[in-house]
């Protein structure tokens, strides 16, 4: 089999690039497409509100981007437009539409955005959807804060229908549409792949991951018994869990405020999680250097690194 592969998170990068250079941020996909990465992922919020810092800022702004740790400030573009830019100046590596949030959105439009994209990259495009956290965010668009669980599983079933079927209908408590024509389709009848996480392990996680899932991808480190309950679930409905994509991360860790990471020992963490059976792991490149001219060389290392793995 092959060696393990690596994604490279191209938002979150703006210690290193120009919170503005968008053209910067697609050339973060050359690169990684050139160095034989795998894959690149956009992630979003489409706003930030005075609960971004509910949990204290990030002790080093190279840090991930998680639960209420965020300066107000921080960019997030657009993720739909920077996906297709994407999209379109890469051939290879697979796109995914990290974080992707549902709920904020109408189905018939997220569908559509997503074939779109999808096409444009024939077939590359994966697709992870989230409630995501912030309550100001769904406060300022004007979508119930405790319901977006249940306004997300709407969204998936809607958007599995009208990537199959012209005309195509659904009835629900939040949407409900009949007889629609949304065309073009994306490249598959049962549309783009799909990718699920969060922060610990649950039903609806499990249940979303056995309907659609065909990876796992954790915001932080699962552990054995996590990965048993979602092998159990996956079981009970026809599935095995060896059909499942595990992608997990290098570990970055900052001996300052002001210090970039180790690349070496962000690689080590790696070797526990392929006897796990990770086969891909995302790396987020300013958490490594803050010139991005560093950037390919960095890449090519931490491919070098992946193939002293045989799976």
């Amino acid at each position: 089999m092959a060696p393990p592969g690596m994604l490279m998170i191209l938002t979150e990068n703006h210690t290193m690039l120009d919170p503005r250079d968008m053209r910067g941020l697609v050339e973060l996909a050359r690169i990684a497409e050139d160095s034989g990465f795998d894959a690149v992922m956009v992630s979003e919020q489409t706003l930030l509100g005075p609960d971004a810092a509910i949990n204290g800022l990030m002790s080093n702004p190279r840090m991930y981007a998680a639960i209420g740790n965020q300066d107000p400030m921080t960019p997030w573009p657009s993720s739909v437009a920077t996906l297709a830019a994407v999209a379109a100046a890469t051939s290879r590596v697979r796109i995914v539409a990290g974080a992707i949030i549902p709920p904020l959105r109408h189905p018939i439009l997220l569908a559509k955005d997503l074939a779109t994209i999808d096409l444009l990259c024939e077939g590359r495009l994966v697709v992870q959807p989230t409630v995501s956290w912030q309550r100001a965010e769904y406060e300022a668009h004007g979508v119930p804060f405790h319901q977006r669980g249940s306004i997300l599983d709407e969204h998936l079933e809607a958007m599995s229908r009208l990537w199959a079927d012209s005309p195509a209908s659904f009835s629900g408590r939040y949407f409900s549409f009949s007889d629609v024509y949304s065309e073009p389709k994306a490249w598959r009848a049962t549309g783009p792949r799909m990718w699920f996480g969060g922060e610990w392990m649950h039903p609806a996680l499990i249940r979303r991951m056995a309907r659609y899932g065909s990876g796992f991808h954790p915001f932080g480190s699962p552990t054995a018994d996590d990965l048993a309950q979602l092998a159990e679930g996956l079981t009970a409905t026809g599935r095995d869990i060896s059909e499942v994509e595990l992608v997990g991360g290098t570990r970055a860790a900052f001996a300052s405020p002001d210090a970039v990471a180790d690349v070496d020992n962000a690689m080590a963490a790696i070797d526990e999680q392929v006897a796990a059976g990770y086969t891909l792991f995302c790396m987020k490149p300013s958490q490594y250097t803050d010139d991005i001219r560093e950037v390919p060389g960095i890449c090519l290392r931490m491919v070098d690194y992946c193939t002293r793995f045989d799976l």
